[in-house]
């Protein structure tokens, strides 16, 4: 059983529009509605891979009832999400069908109490000591304190259990100094937090800072990966058009399955890649296009060296 944690959960909203353009009325062609923050994404993607997971986190209001009702559709995924007050925040994507570009909307979340927060932890530590992995992903809601993933990674290690941290900012700088084992920075994640814009650099000084792992997503580049094992850039073999949204968190979830599976470095990040750019393909984030997928498996490119032993 695998654990994912999204502190932000959201309704995702997709609309596609034929071409959006700025101060002007549009017909939505079409309208998806899934549930979203990224740990919940993650799951979905793992779920589809055959892995049984547990996804933990806020839930509140209609919006989180929506959440949760979506959520037993899902097979293989246990909700032990936890109730708040406020209602579960909303994204809005909306998919210019002509340029296949995307524009995202965010809203920021339930503000938690400090009595809700600390059920939270209570719930976490039950759930922890039964999983394999943990992600934790995504933004901090208003009102859990900025350390908060630092304070998981540390009950999650306590317990020998590796941890996966995926988020952005001051979360993200804090997190890592509980020593993940394995960050998941993109580019501007990772020059935020080490000051560098070089992206090998910037992940060997992620290590330094006390990720286990650093494995940054490139965009279109795909990732670089830093390890103990050694370092390696994975890529697909072209530039792949769609919506992007969504496409991070199946790259954790190649990650987080090869984890549990024992898979060797190259082999994570071969389905990493694959993943994520069949995420791309795929109408909305939390799924991503089976056939590319299989093809995609067949077709990235893994460079690097092992490291001496």
């Amino acid at each position: 059983m695998i654990l994912t944690v999204t502190l932000n959960t959201a309704l995702d909203i997709t609309y596609r529009v034929r071409s959006l353009r700025p101060h002007t009325s549009h017909r939505v062609t079409e309208v998806i509605e899934r549930p979203g923050g990224k740990g919940l994404n993650v799951a979905r993607v793992l779920a589809a891979l055959g892995h049984e997971v547990t996804v933990t986190g806020f839930t509140g209001g209609a919006t989180g009832r929506m959440v949760q009702d979506r959520l037993t559709a899902v097979p293989g995924l246990v909700d032990a999400l936890v109730p708040v007050t406020d209602p579960t925040r909303r994204t809005i994507a909306v998919v210019d069908e002509q340029s296949g570009d995307t524009t995202q909307l965010n809203e920021p979340g339930p503000t938690v109490t400090p009595a809700e927060w600390s059920a939270f932890q209570e719930a976490y530590e039950d759930l922890v000591p039964s999983v394999s992995a943990v992600a934790l992903c995504g933004s901090l809601p208003p009102g859990v304190p900025v350390g908060a993933y630092a304070g998981l990674i540390r009950t999650a290690k306590a317990a020998g259990v590796p941890v996966l941290l995926d988020t952005s900012g001051e979360a993200l700088r804090r997190g890592v100094a509980a020593r993940p084992d394995i960050l998941k920075p993109n580019a501007d994640e990772l020059s935020e937090l080490t000051g560098s814009h070089e992206p090998l650099r910037a992940a060997q000084d992620a290590r330094r800072r006390g990720a286990l792992a650093v494995v940054a997503s490139l965009g279109t580049r795909g990732l670089l990966a830093t390890t103990p094992e050694g370092r390696w850039r994975a890529a697909p073999p072209a530039r792949v058009h769609g919506n992007p949204t969504g496409a991070g968190d199946s790259l954790v979830a190649g990650l987080l399955s090869g984890l549990v599976e024992q898979l060797p470095w190259p082999a994570r990040l071969t389905r990493a890649v694959a993943l994520s750019a069949a995420t791309v393909l795929a109408p909305v984030a939390g799924e991503f296009d089976r056939a590319a997928y299989e093809e995609l498996l067949e077709q990235v490119t893994v460079t690097g060296e092992v490291s001496a032993a």
